[in-house]
């Protein structure tokens, strides 16, 4: 079948396999090669595409355990993040760390090593991995953890299923007294502003900038910042909509039912609604208030296949890090590019990250920027320029957003990577699982 990541670019052929029983995994393993793990396919570019055959893990979702005296939960690979949510923050508990969606299953935020709003305080998804299963090529399952199999544990973090078969995972989750967030909005005027704001509310348990990519001059930059915390029941307003402690998930009522003309994303009318946005948003500047969980973190979901706006030639997400001391100069001459010769795009999001925990996870203690591009020819030569920008500043891609970047680009950033092709040989899995991502930048 013909498979594609979020982005829907680009689409490979693989042979789908589709996993419903843990203990048949390791025979049917055994038997294949040229494969990957495939969750709900959120990553966007080719990262759950095997080069033979997918692994559809869906099918594994069962929870498992969970101890309320200590937030501990184990639940199958296949299990969605959504799933989490709607069981356990009625009981008083939140996931530690959540991406930009719900809608991901935990063998891949395990695989991504996925970080969230409160990277700068709380790492990333693998800093609250307790223990995980890994079913190896030749069959054979292991367990590990911070001291079981711990160089394979740190692999498997932020290894983009590289290592072996995820098929249970161990977390914790945090306690939290209510469903609301304490929102507040910090607006700054050019990149330097936000660099500093995000640095200063680097306190606060969640913040994240929307930035406008395509403001120019001494307004290039200009962000809105959105600070959070769970909020307490002792806070809340006596409002009627409050009384509901932990509200419910809000069932979608928009959805995109097809893919949306080429010419509908354009300078213009993505100028005009940064502009909007951007004057919207100033109008509630550092005025706090409180929030339904899922449009704080989930904005995005709450419009059904979001991703047929860039149309039907898809689109790619350049999502970088650049080290904290070289971040403003590097990120100034990317907006500048983006500005002046980008494709328009109105989603780009600035955050602040702390150190990674795998051998392969992206963060490094500084800035990332993620900007979303509809396809076009002449794309590609632009983010080429742009990977050489970060690369120079000490930077790299994010591995589960990345659809096209070098294999030389790839190498010149990630350290750890010898290390890791060593593990991968070492279980054997150099030569057995195969993504097209790791076929394309020769993991």
């Amino acid at each position: 079948m013909r498979l594609a990541g979020w982005g829907r670019f680009p689409f490979h052929e693989s042979r789908a396999t589709k996993l419903m029983c843990p203990n048949a995994v390791g025979q049917i393993l055994r038997g294949s090669s040229g494969y990957v793990a495939r969750g709900n396919g959120r990553a966007y570019g080719d990262a759950a595409i095997g080069r033979d055959t997918t692994l559809q893990v869906a099918g594994l979702n069962r929870m498992i355990a969970f101890s309320p005296a200590t937030g501990e939960l184990t639940v199958e690979a296949g299990v969605l993040l959504s799933d989490i949510i709607d069981v356990f923050l009625p009981r008083g508990f939140f996931p530690p760390v959540v991406p930009g969606t719900q809608f991901v299953t935990v063998g891949g935020m395990v695989a991504a090593d996925v970080h969230g709003k409160n990277h700068h305080r709380d790492g990333g998804f693998g800093h609250h991995v307790h223990a995980l299963k890994l079913v190896l090529p030749n069959g054979e399952l292991v367990t590990c953890s911070r001291a079981e199999n711990v160089a394979l544990f740190c692999a498997t973090i932020g290894g983009m299923g590289l290592t072996g078969t995820i098929i249970e995972v161990t977390l914790g989750l945090r306690r939290v007294e209510s469903g609301w967030i304490r929102t507040r909005t910090v607006v700054t005027e050019n990149l330097d502003g936000a660099i500093k704001a995000l640095q200063e509310t680097a306190d606060a348990t969640y913040s994240v900038a929307w930035i406008d990519c395509l403001a120019r001059g001494a307004a290039m930059g200009r962000s809105l910042i959105y600070v959070g915390e769970h909020a307490r029941q002792d806070e809340l307003p006596a409002a009627a909509r409050f009384r509901e402690l932990f509200p419910k998930r809000a069932r979608r009522r928009v959805s995109v039912p097809f893919d949306l003309p080429s010419w509908t994303l354009n300078r213009t009318t993505v100028g005009l609604f940064n502009e909007a946005y951007f004057r919207r948003g100033s109008a509630n500047g550092n005025v706090s208030g409180f929030m339904h969980w899922e449009p704080y973190f989930f904005p995005l979901d709450g419009v059904g296949a979001w991703n047929r706006i860039y149309g039907r030639r898809g689109f790619v997400q350049h999502q970088s890090v650049l080290p904290a001391g070289r971040a403003t100069a590097a990120l100034g001459e990317v907006l500048d590019r983006i500005s002046h010769r980008a494709n328009a795009s109105f989603l780009a999001v600035l955050k602040q990250l702390g150190d990674g925990f795998g051998t392969m996870s992206f963060p490094i203690n500084g800035f990332t920027l993620a900007i979303d591009f509809p396809v076009d020819p002449k794309l590609f030569s632009l983010l080429e320029e742009i990977d050489r920008v970060v690369v120079g500043a000490g930077g790299r891609i994010y591995l589960a957003k990345d659809a096209r970047q070098s294999r030389e680009t790839f190498e010149a950033s990630y350290p750890g990577l010898a290390t890791f092709r060593d593990i991968r040989r070492s279980v054997g899995a150099d030569a057995r699982i195969v993504s097209r991502l790791s076929e394309r930048l020769g993991i």
